[in-house]
């Protein structure tokens, strides 16, 4: 059997890989620490919960349009509206089977053979796959730690050609919790507004998930006039705990959405239908048990980020947003572990401490930059802590 060349050109998602061994091992009775999951260890909200079951009771369960139900759509429309003084209307909205969904559904109608896209670097997994899925070429922009993890205007300048097609730009970032503020945003879109030809995918994803004081803005409302050419992204699972459900969105271009809506008529068709009613809920309803898992997940990240740059050869970036920390691990390669073998890489680093601490956590090499690892904190502190512990107890003993 020959499959198609495409198959080839892209990598199982990294991080559902991890998931799964840690979930096969615990499965085995192996009491391990996994870190790996971007998914809230809350349960979906009742009030979310129960609109879902009504929408069973009431027969909501067959096939409806492509691009989502009118009353899902109306909650988008007053929840853009609301939370970012944006203007949407239904046709300039589709929904998907989650964010993941919607993004990839960009890529199959804009890119065309050749065509760049700008991914800032660290960067989540799926992006440079979904581009060379679609024909199309990522082209990085490495960010580190002492920026913030966040791209400079010159950076942007440089990086776009006539080929460029769309920048992605995900804030809160996933791996490194980095968040831009609307100064930093007007900044990016000023060189943005200069090149009519680039497209912008904003990914909103953890909008909802940010510390320290800090505002959300999306890059619409900091540069309006790129309205006409963003794509804002967005959904249900992180959120309101609600990764399961498979909700997502796009806000955009009407030209753009009817095109995303024909390519999803050919594969998905609709969302899930009781999901979407539960989606309803999610965005009309109370919003308390958002607050209540944002502080939350805010004294996890205070503590692991305290916890992990109290380690030797440990240095982690206080990340603002999100659910993860991205810490940097490369002092501690070269060193031997206690079997004899010798770390050389984040690979390496992430097996050793599955087989020796029994704690699971995605190689940054998956996000672009080897020197680092990804834990996701969307696990109970009592893990959290079990696997700090055990984490400096498998640095101690590296030689």
């Amino acid at each position: 059997m020959k499959l198609a060349d495409r198959v080839n050109k892209i990598q199982p998602s990294p991080t559902l890989a991890i998931d799964a061994k840690a979930k096969a091992l615990k499965a085995q009775g192996v009491d391990v620490v996994g870190f790996g999951a971007g998914e809230p260890d809350f349960d979906t909200p009742a009030n979310i919960r129960e609109a879902g079951k009504a929408a069973i009771d009431k027969g909501f369960t067959r096939y409806m349009a492509v691009a989502g139900a009118d009353d899902l759509k109306d909650a988008i429309i007053a929840k853009m509206k609301r939370d970012h003084g944006l203007e949407y209307t239904r046709d300039e909205i589709s929904v998907a089977c989650g964010a993941k969904h919607s993004l990839y559904n960009i890529a199959q109608a804009l890119i065309q053979e050749g065509d760049e896209v700008i991914i800032p670097a660290p960067y989540w997994v799926s992006y440079p796959d979904q581009v060379l899925l679609a024909g199309g070429t990522p082209v990085f922009i490495k960010t580190d730690e002492k920026a913030g993890f966040k791209i400079s205007p010159d950076q942007l300048e440089k990086a776009i050609t006539p080929k460029t097609k769309y920048l992605i730009m995900n804030s809160p970032c996933n791996p490194t919790g980095s968040t831009y503020n609307k100064e930093e945003l007007a900044a990016i879109g000023k060189v943005l507004l200069k090149h009519e030809h680039v497209l912008v995918v904003a990914d909103d994803i953890y909008e909802r998930l940010i510390y320290d004081g800090l505002k959300f803005c999306n890059i619409v409302e900091a540069v309006p006039a790129l309205k006409p050419r963003t794509m804002v992204v967005n959904g249900a699972s992180k959120t309101y705990a609600m990764t399961g459900w498979r909700i997502g969105y796009t806000c955009g271009p009407k030209e753009l959405i009817s095109a995303m809506n024909k390519m999803q008529s050919q594969s998905t068709s609709n969302a899930t239908s009781i999901a979407q009613k539960a989606a309803v809920e999610a965005l009309n309803g109370p919003q308390g048990e958002v607050d209540k898992m944002r502080a939350e997940f805010e004294k996890r990240r205070t503590y692991i980020v305290e916890r992990l740059n109290g380690m030797p050869g440990v240095s982690c970036f206080k990340s603002n947003g999100a659910f993860y920390v991205f810490p940097d691990f490369s002092a501690l390669y070269g060193k031997t572990t206690p079997s004899g073998k010798k770390i050389e890489n984040s690979s390496d680093f992430a097996a050793y401490l599955l087989e020796d601490a029994k704690v699971a956590l995605v190689p940054g090499v998956a996000f672009g930059d080897d020197r680092y690892a990804r834990l996701s904190y969307a696990i109970s502190m009592e893990n959290i802590k079990k696997g700090m512990d055990r984490i400096e107890d498998a640095i101690k003993n590296l030689k």
